[in-house]
Parts: C-alpha cells; structure tokens; sequence
C-alpha cells in the first residue's frame, strides 16, 4: 500500500518547479533499475499537472533506423551533476617560473580538484562516474563559472524487456538533454533552480564516445516520444501501475498545490 510516510514525491511537486516539466523517462540509477512503479495521486494540482506515460516499445519501433544505428553503435551516457564551484581556478597563473623550472599551477591545481571530487562522489554511488571540466562547451543552463560535470556510464538505449524479452526504447534522452529543456523553456517560461540541489542536479545527454547529438537528432526524439504520450488527469485515490521497462513517465507543467506519490518494486 502508498501512503504519504513510505513514498516519495516532494521533488516533483515543489511549486518552484512547478513550470519544470519532466520529460518521459525510465526510472534508474547508474546501471539499476526497479523493475515496477505505483503511482498514486493524494491532491490534483489545480491546473495542469497531468501524469504522463509512453510506451517504449512504440518508440523503437517507430524511430528513425539511421538514427537508432547509430545510438546502439556509439552507446548513451548522461550528465547526472553540474558543479559550477571552481571559478578560483581560474585566478591561478597557466605558468610560474621557479628557478630554471617552469609549473603550471592552474593545470596541476585543476587535475588535483577533478581527483578529489571524483573520488569523493564515486566512494557515496555505487556506479562508476567520470568528471570532466566544461571549460569550452556550455554548461546545461549556460552557467559562466568554472564547472565540473559528472558523466554516468556508457550503456545501451534499447534494452531486451527482463521476462518478455522485447526490445524497448530504455532512454532517457527527452528529460535528460539540456537541448531540450532549453526550447521548452520558450513554452512554459525559465526553470526556477532555487535551491543548492536543484543548482547542481542539472542533466545532459551524449554519446557513449562523449560526442554531442545533432539537434536535429534530438527533434526527432521529441517529436516521437510526444506522439506516443499520453497524459493521465488522476483524481484524490487513483493509482497507476507501470512496467518501468516498458513504460517511461512524465508530469506536465502545473499551477497550485500537487501531491503525487510513488512505490517502486523489484
């Protein structure tokens, strides 16, 4: 049974992300993932707030062949946390003469910074995560400072379902890619990030080889992903049961008061 102690769901319902909406998406973490969700609705928002699934399967099936060749060939990784804390870094000397020897304190300094923070993070997650400076591409929300990002690891974007064995669209490039948060951002107004989590659980989408995906690419994906979407307006008591292989899931954009909440299963 969900009730409001055992589940999870203040996240998406904070009225400062209230104009967020979150793209369809598996539910995982690094390489794990549950294998159900039960979705319950205590409160509707009073405007807008819709839950929304797509199923996966549909997905693949319709997605352009060039493009899915090339995903499974060259793999998917993600950005999972953008750290915008180094801009000191940048105030060090590229070179300092010491006697006939020349450093480098703002290389060796930097290298140093980046050891540190990925061991520190890998030593809390069970998944492997490389760092890497954002010094000559943009951050997820155009962030000037010095920023370290963290990159989950390479993994596939079609996966065989567990007890099926269906081919399903496991992906999550349409909440994960900055690209296109940005271009909803023209829809429903600048994401409020207000808080020091929301300001560095910021998300991207790449390559297994770190290359970047075409935008047309990324239209692509949005386009079909919206096309087998569907919205659910759930009232006070109603609950959804979903395959998290099978099914991604969403939330629209709301106004006023929002309490969902989910259990997820093995």
């Amino acid at each position: 049974m969900v009730d409001k102690k055992s589940a999870v769901y203040e996240a998406v319902n904070k009225e400062s992300r209230a104009n967020f909406y979150i793209g369809m998406h598996n539910e995982f973490v690094g390489t794990r993932a549950p294998r159900a969700a039960m979705f319950v609705c205590f409160k509707q928002a009073d405007e807008g707030g819709e839950f929304m699934v797509a199923d996966g399967r549909r997905v693949f099936r319709d997605l352009d062949a060039d493009l899915l060749d090339r995903l499974y060939g060259r793999s998917i990784r993600y950005s999972v946390m953008e750290l915008p804390f180094f801009s000191f870094l940048d105030g060090l000397p590229e070179e300092l003469e010491v006697g006939p020897v020349t450093l480098a304190p703002r290389e060796t300094a930097s290298a140093a910074v980046r050891g540190l923070v990925s061991a520190a993070i890998n030593a809390k997650v069970d998944f492997d995560v490389s760092m890497q400076w954002l010094d000559d591409e943009e951050g997820a929300y155009d962030d000037d400072a010095k920023t370290l990002q963290a990159r989950a690891p390479v993994q596939p974007p079609v996966v065989l379902h567990p007890a099926t064995g269906e081919p399903t669209w496991f992906c999550n490039v349409h909440s994960h890619s900055s690209v296109l948060r940005k271009k909803r951002e023209s829809i429903y107004g600048a994401e409020k990030f207000e808080d020091g989590a929301s300001r560095i659980n910021k998300s991207d989408m790449y390559y297994g080889d770190d290359g970047a995906i075409a935008e047309s690419d990324l239209d692509h994906l949005d386009e079909l992903t919206k096309k087998h979407t569907v919205s659910l307006k759930m009232s006070p008591g109603d609950a959804v049961l979903l395959d998290n292989y099978q099914t991604m899931h969403g939330r629209n954009v709301f106004k006023g008061t929002r309490k969902h909440a989910v259990s997820w299963f093995e």
